[in-house]
């Protein structure tokens, strides 16, 4: 029978089964749950690994007080399931952490330790306590599907889709922040500053969702056309599209409230433009986002993307080409 175990630096440790999550009050939200690889661009690592649901479970926040967090507790780590190899190079050969491995020397003479380590997130106590985030087992009113977390996933609005674990098995609380493949070694971002004449490589973990809007089509009615387009990442204020080198347009942005309860603010919303009636030939279509907190989706030469030196966390303005016949 599948739990989830709550322990670690705790008072009361707890063994959850799936009938008694849903003997808690359920909550819902709509969340846009996207991979953080994911470009839009077709230039990178992936496009299309974005989407939106419903979803609903208990709410995580009064778990971890029911369980009784110890002062020293400062970290929250959710482990999933699933599990793989991994080998690291030039380690002391000192296994920890509960995982399984074995040490071989490697062609330079250093010690290669390959280990089998289960799949983990982690995010500081404040977050995990934030009162939306769900331990989650239905998705769009339904059983959540098996390859989308079944039978009990994280749900946490707001961050990218690494940090909503899936399959979870085990929360663990802890005094320091978790370091695990995932945290610390995969999924990190990583920049190229100059200081001082100086070349500065920064790291930082994927976490919180950035911004983002994309032109999703082009339609035709009569010898009329429009655009139509979606944002996320942030309750959205506005959306403006160019085309080719133009002026930005405001768009008209779809701000009802998303079918079923929960926050509208983790929702992606669909915005349009009528586009008139273009001029034959190949054009450009971007688009860029605001927030409510006047924040504006950054163009891909801004410099804070234009460090970066990995493909995770690409939210710059997308541009798509369309041909008009």
């Amino acid at each position: 029978m599948w739990r989830v175990d709550i322990g670690g630096l705790v008072a009361r440790p707890q063994s959850l089964t799936l009938a008694y999550l849903k003997t808690r009050p359920r909550h819902e939200v709509n969340f846009t749950l996207e991979c953080s690889g994911n470009t839009g661009t077709g230039l990178d690592f992936v496009i299309g690994a974005i989407g939106n649901a419903r979803w609903g479970g208990a709410r995580l926040a009064p778990l971890l007080e029911a369980a009784g967090v110890l002062e020293q507790g400062t970290e929250v780590v959710f482990w999933g399931a699933d599990s793989g190899t991994r080998t690291i190079r030039d380690n002391s050969g000192i296994v920890s952490g509960g995982q399984t491995g074995a040490v071989q020397p490697d062609a330079d003479g250093g010690l290669d330790l390959t280990i089998t380590e289960q799949f983990a997130r982690s995010m500081s106590l404040a977050d995990a306590l934030n009162h939306n985030n769900l331990l989650c087992y239905e998705m769009n009113g339904d059983a959540l599907p098996r390859a989308n977390g079944f039978p009990v996933r994280l749900i946490a609005p707001g961050w990218y889709g690494v940090a909503n674990v899936k399959w979870l098995t085990r929360i663990e609380v802890m005094d320091h922040r978790y370091a695990g493949n995932f945290m610390a070694r995969d999924y990190v971002s990583i920049r190229e500053e100059q200081r001082d004449g100086q070349t500065v490589w920064t790291f930082a973990t994927v976490s919180h969702e950035r911004l983002k809007s994309a032109p999703a089509k082009v339609t035709r009615r009569g010898s009329r056309y429009g655009i139509m387009g979606a944002a996320w990442g942030a309750p959205i204020a506005a959306v403006e599209v160019r085309i080719d080198n133009g002026p930005w347009s405001a768009t008209s942005l779809d701000d009802s409230p998303p079918r079923g309860k929960g926050s509208r603010g983790f929702a992606w919303s669909f915005w349009t433009f009528d586009w008139g009636t273009p001029t034959p030939g190949e054009h450009t279509i971007t688009s860029r986002a605001f927030d409510t907190d006047g924040n504006i989706q950054p163009a891909p030469d801004d410099p804070f993307l234009a460090s970066r030196r990995t493909f995770w966390e690409s939210n710059g303005q997308i541009t798509r080409r369309v041909l008009i016949s």
